[in-house]
Parts: structure tokens; sequence; C-alpha cells
């Protein structure tokens, strides 16, 4: 019953059902508190989350990565990294691996807090470990690059995207060149757009104009006219009329 409020996203139902176990002497169990949990987490309610996953740790439940990843993604949407990283220690004492989902809700969580170096950190150990980083990882990762101006950790990572079996995206290709106009290197931000054509990335309204940015950053206004008027090709011709 609990399992169909967390696809439900009936976080409220989902609380009085595990109130109503303890109330007729029945004992929650480990998916009963991780399908809570996934409930709260799902709706955004994370400080519900949290408390669920604190009443299950008092009641001596062993914890499952489900649970954790749950309580993880819900400080995620807290922006509370630190509690996020906590809990990422829960997970060897309680004999139980990270996965690729732990990591992404770990790196997210840092990045949401500001705590970008701590998200790039995260994205090293996942590098090292056996698990392979997947789009979201590598995204969030160059999303963390943008925000601490580390613009070329961010190229790097794109490189690692570009030339392995992870499939970029527009918002890592746009991540990566905002990073590199941040840190006053527009004129690779223009080099990366100029990948663009042969690489797997689909070219779009948010990559153009972080390209057009970029080299008005740098007073490249023949460049910035190139780009339009590729834009133009491709039918973006609404965003080519804004920024004229």
């Amino acid at each position: 019953a609990i399992s169909a409020c967390e696809k439900g996203k009936k976080w409220e139902k989902s609380l009085v059902l595990l109130g109503a176990m303890a109330q007729n002497n029945m004992e929650s169990t480990t998916i009963s508190f991780g399908a809570a949990i996934s409930s709260c987490e799902n709706c955004g309610e994370w400080s519900q989350a949290l408390m669920l996953f604190r009443s299950m740790e008092r009641d001596n439940k062993d914890p499952s990565t489900m649970s954790i990843n749950a309580a993880i993604s819900a400080c995620e949407k807290g922006s509370n990294w630190q509690m996020a990283l906590q809990l990422c220690g829960v997970m060897p004492l309680s004999k139980l691996e990270m996965d690729t989902t732990t990591f992404n809700a770990a790196i997210s969580a840092c990045v949401k807090g500001t705590a970008e170096e701590k998200a790039l950190q995260i994205f090293e150990v996942m590098a090292k470990s056996k698990l392979e980083s997947n789009t979201i990882s590598f995204s969030t990762a160059i999303g963390a690059c943008e925000e601490s101006n580390a613009w070329s950790e961010a190229v790097r990572l794109f490189s690692t995207m570009a030339h392995g079996t992870v499939d970029s995206s527009a918002f890592t290709f746009s991540a990566a060149i905002h990073a590199c106009v941040r840190g006053g290197e527009w004129h690779r931000a223009s080099q990366l757009f100029n990948v663009l054509a042969p690489s797997k990335v689909e070219s779009n309204a948010i990559v153009f104009d972080a390209a057009v940015g970029a080299c008005e950053e740098g007073g490249e206004t023949e460049e910035a006219l190139r780009i339009c008027s590729k834009m133009a090709s491709q039918n973006w011709v609404q965003l080519v009329s804004i920024r004229r």
C-alpha cells in the first residue's frame, strides 16, 4: 500500500499508513520505510523524507540502497549537501555500495548547495570506482565547473564525454561553453562550438545562445554573426531576431 502511495505521489497517505502500522503493533520494515521516504522525496517533501530516515535509524532498521538514495535525493532538493555526504558515509557502515544513483544525487546536492568543489571531488571518486558515469553524472559535474569558473576542467570532462560512450547533451555543451566564458576563455568557448557539427550533440537554441554570448564577450562580432547565420539556416529565426 505504501509503495502505491510512492507511485501515486501521495506522501501524506504514506505517513498515515506507517503510523497505522505502529498503532496496530505491526512492525514497519525497511521496504515500507524506503517506500515512504521515496514518496516524500518524489513530492519535494525533503524534510519529511529525512525525518523518516532518522525514524528508521531510531527503530534500528537496516537501511537499504533505495532508502539512502531517496534520502540523498531529498537532500538534493533541500540543497543540504552536508547531510547528503553524511548519508553517503552511512553506506559502508551498513555494508552497502554506492551506485550511480547515489553518486549522481550526491553530486547534484553539492552543486545545488553551492559546494562545487565537493561535487567535483565526488565525481572523481565515482570515476575511479567500477561504476560508469552517465550523462547525468557528467552534466552535473560540468555544471559544477561552470559555477566555480573551472573552465579547463569543464573542457576536459566534455572531451571525455565526446570521446567516450556517454552521450552529450545540449545542457552539457552549453554549460562547458559558459564555463569558458566565465573564465575569460571566450576563444576556447568558440572552439567548443565549432566541434558541434561532427559531434553527437544536437545543436539547439541554448547552445547557440551560449556560443553567441561567448563571441560577444570577446568582442568577436564577425564570429557572432557567423553563428547567427548558422542559427538561421537551422530555423532558429526567432532567436536570431532577438539577438539582433
